[in-house]
């Protein structure tokens, strides 16, 4: 990239930040072709708080919104919350998640983050997975940061056609394809 004036980079930094919420700065610096400190520097002029607090910004808005779990329930870290249409979650996978003697990942902590993640995005009291249908695509290590967005894709009735995909920084994997059923009456009580 050659080299631009510092207006358009900051409003590409914006850009970039808007889109990619998880970018680090040595990302968003390799991406416009300027120093970590000249990253650092636009965004402490701009006002844009560094990763951690993008996220905990984004994870605090979307955790008020959940309603048909409690907060606690969500397996990783809520980020994003559009009821009724999408959400984003985040899970750093830990030692805890791995298994003992190869060192891959648990897969029920990928299907824990992608179901919770499918009920959080529901707008109902009270919801639960009717199908899932689930695909491990390469194995996850320890450190490993798994960045879950689930879409609703469909509804009809009390169902509720919600996809899921994780990555990692590279590439996809795991995806779920999930029909979430919502109990309530008519007045939209939880039975």
């Amino acid at each position: 990239m050659a080299r631009v004036k510092k207006k358009v980079r900051q409003q590409l930094l914006v850009q970039q930040v808007k889109e990619k919420p998880f970018l680090t700065d040595e990302e968003l610096a390799r991406n416009l072709a300027v120093s970590v400190q000249t990253i650092r520097l636009d965004r402490l002029e701009l006002g844009i708080p560094e990763l951690r607090g993008r996220i905990r910004q984004m994870a605090e808005h979307a955790q008020n919104k959940v309603k048909s779990i409690q907060k606690s329930e969500v397996v990783g870290e809520l980020i994003d919350l559009e009821l009724g249409h999408s959400g984003i979650s985040l899970l750093r996978i830990t030692d805890d998640m791995v298994y003992a003697k190869t060192k891959i990942a648990k897969g029920h902590f990928m299907f824990s983050q992608a179901d919770s993640l499918a009920q959080a995005v529901i707008d109902a009291p009270l919801v639960v997975t009717g199908v899932a249908n689930v695909k491990y695509k390469v194995p996850v290590h320890v450190g490993e940061k798994l960045i879950a967005k689930a879409e609703i894709v469909k509804v009809r009735g009390n169902k509720y056609f919600v996809w899921v995909k994780t990555h990692n920084d590279t590439q996809e994997v795991f995806r779920a394809k999930f029909i979430m059923v919502s109990w309530a009456d008519e007045k939209g009580m939880a039975l």
